[in-house]
């Protein structure tokens, strides 16, 4: 028995907070990659891919964007499970044809978000709370893909096959959403960032848990599929 082993395409500037994020809530080995710095695997013999946020836009004319594109639009031709946070919802939704476009407004803090169904979501609310941060939103889906989660800024889910695109961050720990929150003053304005920082609280923190669980979700669909694929070499069942 084998633990799974996830690609994890790290395309925040300041890695850390990902790094540790990601790492706590993936029960997979996972074998990170510097996006930014144009790191990027050389193969797709993963079980899956995980793209992170970023201060970036998908959009934007930086060197390192376009092959990150099209490294995940390769992965998910060859059948290989995504998901995408954030920036990363937006970066899939751009591998697939979708669309991505800056908003007028930006969402800041922790957000209701509705979702309408899907094993992505099993065990969490119909409306559940989580943290979201960005000023850019998928405003064409991808051909096929599914609508999963929205709320008043537009989609915060879909589902194209075997990726699931995600707008908020369900890997946020209070470090990090405060850290997030006081980065963006500059565009805000220092009264809303203070106000949002006001509502960032270990009880906030702690009702967006619940949306962590789309991660154990991803996990045990990655694991069911590469049992069905070779029983022989299934990853154990922690």
């Amino acid at each position: 028995m084998t633990r799974l082993r996830f690609a994890l395409l790290n395309a925040a500037h300041d890695a850390a907070h990902n790094r540790r994020n990601f790492r706590r809530e993936l029960d997979a080995d996972l074998v990170e990659f510097r996006a930014t710095e144009g790191e990027l695997p050389d193969h797709h013999e993963y079980d899956a891919i995980v793209i992170t946020g970023s201060r970036s836009s998908v959009y934007w004319d930086e060197e390192w964007i376009p092959p990150l594109v099209e490294y995940v639009s390769e992965a998910v031709d060859r059948g290989v499970p995504a998901l995408g946070i954030c920036y990363g919802h937006q970066v899939l939704a751009e591998a697939l044809d979708g669309r991505v476009a800056g908003m007028d407004d930006f969402e800041l803090g922790y957000a209701e978000i509705d979702h309408h169904g899907d094993e992505i979501f099993e065990g969490v609310d119909g409306t559940f709370t989580a943290f979201a941060s960005h000023g850019d939103a998928v405003v064409e889906l991808p051909p096929e893909a599914e609508l999963l989660a929205e709320n008043e800024y537009g989609v915060h889910a879909f589902r194209c096959g075997h990726s699931w695109g995600l707008q908020f961050h369900p890997e946020y720990d209070v470090e990090t959403a405060r850290h997030v929150a006081d980065g963006k003053r500059d565009r805000l304005g220092d009264a809303r960032v203070d106000d949002v920082l006001a509502g960032i609280s270990p009880e906030a923190h702690e009702a967006a848990c619940e949306a962590k669980q789309v991660f154990e979700n991803f996990t045990s669909y990655v694991r069911d599929r590469v049992a069905d694929a070779d029983p022989a070499t299934a990853p154990a069942d922690d």
